[in-house]
């Protein structure tokens, strides 16, 4: 009986692992050991995108460095980009990014890969060339989480800044929630920006 036994074990078991049956679940955990999500263990090297969902990825390289593109950048500018940076739950009650630091991203074939791969699909990049920090600019926000940016040349940039959220957001431990959005401007204009989103 006991020999019986055996052998219906070892021959179901069998049949589970070679048919795919058997789901294994791993846990991602976020900062400081919050559950971000989870994962088969077939995609233990996954992470999560914006919204939450899973993406398969290791590390995405970048794609080489435009030279002539960014050497084709203006400089300096007269336009100003301003708004308020902040997440919102489904109430509609705003959380402020309050002293936070935003920085101007031109678009280019460059920063739409980052914003398409990591900001959009959720992969780890690559380390950026350093060459793209002589064309960002940097602003803080104040404690109402509104920001300026003056001297703006005329084109197009992702607006990118944070917020750190805890419990206000519904987290058991605080959050850094990057928010990124495309805007233009041209000659003087002003440009007044939304930076916000609903919290996942």
């Amino acid at each position: 009986m006991m020999k019986h036994l055996h052998y219906f074990l070892i021959t179901g078991i069998s049949i589970l692992l070679f048919t795919g049956c058997i789901h294994r679940e791993l846990i991602i955990l976020g900062p400081k050991g919050n559950t971000a999500g989870s994962m088969t263990a077939m995609d233990n090297n996954s992470s999560l995108n914006r919204e939450g969902n899973l993406s398969t990825a290791t590390v995405i390289p970048r794609i080489p460095f435009p030279e002539e593109e960014y050497r084709g950048l203006a400089k300096s500018g007269n336009g100003t980009i301003k708004g308020s940076i902040y997440v919102s739950d489904a109430y509609g009650k705003k959380i402020y990014g309050k002293q936070t630091r935003l920085y101007l991203n031109p678009v280019t074939s460059y920063s739409r890969q980052w914003y398409q791969e990591s900001y959009i699909g959720g992969y780890k990049m690559a380390k950026a060339d350093k060459r793209l920090f002589n064309y960002l600019k940097f602003t803080p926000s104040n404690a109402e989480g509104k920001f300026a940016f003056y001297g703006v040349p005329s084109g197009t940039y992702y607006v990118i800044g944070m917020v750190k959220c805890g419990k206000e957001c519904g987290y058991d431990t605080p959050r850094n929630i990057r928010i990124a959005k495309e805007v233009s401007v041209s000659g003087a204009e002003v440009v007044s920006v939304d930076l916000g989103r609903m919290i996942d």
